[in-house]
C-alpha cells in the first residue's frame, strides 16, 4: 500500500469552531439534519470531557501505526487526529507516548476507529480520546498509508479541515463550510431546548407540546380502561 501526505489543507475558521465548542454531539447532530454522527462504535477513555476541533486524517494498513508517528509532524494546536484502517482492526495503535508529543503540539484530542491502549495513561495526561477498542496489542510500522486525505468512519466522510466534535455521547463531523452555519443552527436548537425544558418543569406533557396526541389518533392508537381492557381477553 503506498500513499500520500498532504500538506497544509484548508480548515475550518477557528471562530467557527469555537463557537461549535459550546454545543454538545447530540445538538449538533440534531442541528445538522441528524447527519454527521460517526456511529455508537466510538466511545471515550474518560467521561466527561468535550472538544472540538479541526481534523488531521489518518488512513493506516491494520495494526500498523506508522502513519501515525508521520501525522504527528502535520498536527498543530487546534487539530483533532481523525485515524481509520483500510480494514477492521482492534489493535491498540495509540498510547501514552502518542498523546505525550500531540499534547505538546497542542493537539485536542484523538479519535480513532480502531484500537488504543495506555489508558489509564491517556486519562492522567488529561489527553481525551474516542476508540472503537482497548487493546493491548501492539503494532508494527511497516506499510505506507495517508495523511490528510478524505476518510469514512461510520459511513460518514471526514476531510482534513473538517471540524469534530466528541462528547461522552460520542462523536460528530461538520463539514468545514457548514461550520458557521450549524453553529447558528445550534444555538437556535439550545434555545427551543431550553423553552420545552421550562415547559416540561412547569408540568406540560410532550404529547402536548409536540401535538403527538393527533399523531396517536392518527396512528389508531386507542385508550381504554384495566376494566376493559381485561374483559376483551388481552393480557393485562
Amino acid at each position: 500500500m503506498s500513499g500520500v501526505i498532504v500538506t497544509g489543507p484548508p480548515k475550518a475558521h477557528p471562530e467557527d469552531v469555537e463557537a461549535l465548542a459550546g454545543y454538545g454531539v447530540a445538538t449538533v447532530h440534531e442541528a445538522m439534519g441528524r447527519t454527521g454522527l460517526l456511529g455508537p462504535g466510538l466511545r471515550p477513555v474518560q467521561r466527561d470531557t468535550r472538544i472540538a476541533g479541526t481534523a488531521v486524517t489518518v488512513l493506516s494498513w491494520p495494526g500498523d501505526n506508522l502513519m501515525i508517528h508521520a501525522a504527528v509532524e502535520q498536527c498543530g494546536p487546534g487539530d483533532v487526529l481523525v485515524v481509520t484502517t483500510t480494514s477492521p482492526s482492534t489493535d491498540g495503535m495509540f498510547g501514552e507516548l502518542f498523546a505525550t508529543a500531540l499534547g505538546r503540539r497542542g493537539v485536542r484530542g484523538l479519535v480513532i476507529n480502531a484500537g488504543v491502549r495506555d489508558t489509564a495513561e491517556l486519562r492522567a495526561l488529561g489527553f481525551p480520546a474516542w476508540a472503537a477498542a482497548v487493546s493491548a496489542q501492539g503494532t508494527v510500522k511497516a506499510t505506507g498509508g495517508s495523511v490528510n486525505v478524505p476518510v469514512v468512519i461510520g459511513g460518514q466522510v471526514i476531510r482534513p479541515g473538517d471540524v469534530i466534535l466528541a462528547d461522552d455521547d460520542g462523536v460528530v463531523v461538520v463539514p468545514r463550510e457548514r461550520a458557521r452555519h450549524t453553529a447558528k443552527a445550534s444555538e437556535a436548537r439550545e434555545r427551543k431546548e431550553a423553552a420545552t425544558r421550562a415547559a416540561f418543569l412547569d408540568g406540560q406533557l410532550g404529547l402536548d407540546r409536540y401535538g403527538l396526541r393527533e399523531q396517536l389518533v392518527r396512528l389508531g392508537v386507542t385508550y381504554t380502561s384495566y376494566e376493559d381492557h381485561l374483559r376483551s381477553g388481552e393480557r393485562p
